[in-house]
């Protein structure tokens, strides 16, 4: 796969008649695409890549209740005192053991939150085009699942600002920045931050991402890394349950919150 033109695909999900936001990166990092579009035409971009690793921010399927079998308990460090986190996946078991915070997937497709249901829908058109569940090195085309927050975790080593903030943007995009993809450098915002702008209540933020973006763009990222270092990532989960993969080779027992003064 290595040595076609592959590309790297981050698709996130959104709910509602809100279009999905996604992104795709070529081998050397330089941004492909950037943008946003129906069901439809997310997946109609990813069929058409000829080789292509796509990483998705949802579960592939509804809980499967791997939590509820004993043997996956005791399998499991720490293991769960008994009757607490039945209705978790082990992945996410196993991200709140560092102090990362994931939504719950529920059991049934119906009680999943919207995104949630929109990336089923992501995963079965990928699947039924030909895509195959990563790791599968024998095939031109894998999909996987990544958590955007657990990335951002694991490449700044503690847990980043709210997303939505001018400081949680601004922190996410020079990260990846700093992870050579390339983008815009976020700290050129400042060079426009002037007293006179300030007071007349002008902000220029044009080459600030939006949170979407660079949720996407952190898929797209680890779609890349874990096609190019595959012994590298972290891999939470059962596989038969649904891993998320993440763009670091392990996590820290804890993640501290980001300090504010």
């Amino acid at each position: 796969m290595l040595f076609t033109r592959t590309t790297y695909i981050g698709i996130d999900p959104t709910a509602g008649l809100r279009p999905i936001t996604y992104a795709a990166l070529d081998q050397d990092l330089e941004l492909l695409a950037l943008s946003r579009g129906s069901l439809e035409e997310v997946t109609a971009f990813a069929g058409g890549q000829r080789t292509a690793v796509v990483a998705i921010n949802s579960p592939r399927q509804p809980n499967q209740g791997l939590m509820k079998d004993e043997i996956t308990r005791q399998k499991l460090n720490p293991s769960p005192k008994p009757g607490r986190w039945q209705g978790y996946r082990v992945a996410e078991y196993e991200l709140y053991q560092s102090n990362i915070s994931i939504p719950r997937t529920p059991s049934v497709a119906a009680k999943c939150p919207a995104w949630m249901r929109v990336g089923f829908q992501v995963y079965q058109r990928l699947l039924h085009l030909g895509y195959h569940i990563y790791p599968d090195q024998s095939v031109d085309c894998q999909v996987l699942e990544t958590y955007p927050h657990a990335a951002y975790c694991g490449l700044l080593g503690i847990t980043p600002f709210p997303k939505h903030t001018l400081e949680g943007r601004l922190q996410r995009q020079l990260i990846l920045h700093e992870n050579k993809l390339k983008i815009t450098n976020p700290m050129r915002v400042f060079e426009e931050i002037t007293r006179h702008k300030l007071l007349h209540g002008i902000l220029n933020l044009k080459d600030l991402l939006s949170a979407e973006e660079l949720d996407a763009l952190v898929a797209a990222y680890t779609a890349w890394y874990a096609a190019n270092h595959p012994q590298a990532v972290t891999i939470l989960g059962e596989a038969a349950e649904g891993q998320i993969i993440l763009p670091v080779a392990e996590l820290k027992a804890h993640y501290p919150a980001a300090a504010t003064y």
